[in-house]
């Protein structure tokens, strides 16, 4: 079973950037498809970005299409979050989590993924 700890968040004035990670052990990273997500206060869980376990095909959410990259280094077993053009709606914890299986797209939807960690906030300021 593997674990996943988030790092990274933070205070951040809009039109900024931040770049989180997520550090992983105790399972074999590079088989996972791995994704991030992120919920604000009163909302539900949504999909941000996920990427393939071989890191050659990514999808994100169309709300940061453009402005937000997800990346992958399975020989450092880290998962990565480049935030960039960042904005008040922006704020959230946000959550890596790891799908066991090996979808050709990553995906879309939490009840995908099987592990989360504990989650980084993120806050935007205008």
């Amino acid at each position: 079973q593997v674990q996943l700890v988030e790092s990274g968040g933070g205070l951040v004035q809009a039109g900024g950037s931040l770049r989180l990670s997520c550090a992983a052990s105790g399972g074999t990273f590079s088989s996972y498809t791995m994704g991030w997500f992120r919920q604000a206060p009163g909302k539900e869980r949504e999909f941000v970005a996920g990427v393939r376990w071989n890191g050659r095909s990514t999808t994100y959410a169309d709300s940061v299409k453009g402005r937000f990259t997800i990346s992958r280094d399975n020989a450092k077993n880290t998962m990565y979050l480049q935030m960039n053009s960042l904005k008040p709606e922006d704020t959230a914890v946000y959550y890596c989590a790891a799908d066991r299986e090996r979808p050709i797209v990553p995906g879309t939807t939490a009840r995908r993924y099987n592990y989360w960690g504990q989650g980084t906030q993120v806050t935007v300021s205008s």
